[in-house]
């Protein structure tokens, strides 16, 4: 178990610590909620799936987007520039409503 801190305990199953892993995500939003699904894309296989889906409420997408800038710029300061890749170019997905791809 964790503490973070406002001292909230917070548990880590070996199962979730073992992580997904996925090189896209595909997120969408409704006005009362943003939904993720990470999908691991493999080179020369046509189908994909969602390996974990992610539903979040627009404070707390908010405050993620937030918080992965922070982290992200934390990383580059250390490592240096993450090379900025166009993924859109070469995955054809067609999903209605509004869609943006991380």
């Amino acid at each position: 178990m964790a503490e973070d801190k406002k001292g909230l305990n917070i548990e880590l199953t070996e199962e979730v610590a073992e992580g997904i892993y996925s090189n896209l995500a595909i997120i969408n939003h409704s006005p009362s909620e943003f939904v993720v699904d990470f999908i691991k894309v493999m080179p020369g296989v046509p189908k994909a799936k969602v390996k974990s889906r992610i539903v979040l409420t627009p404070h707390h997408a908010k405050r993620l987007l937030k918080a992965l800038n922070d982290n992200v710029s934390k990383f580059e300061a250390q490592h240096g520039s993450i090379k900025n890749v166009d993924s859109q170019s070469n995955i054809p997905l067609s999903f209605s409503g509004p869609t943006a791809e991380a």
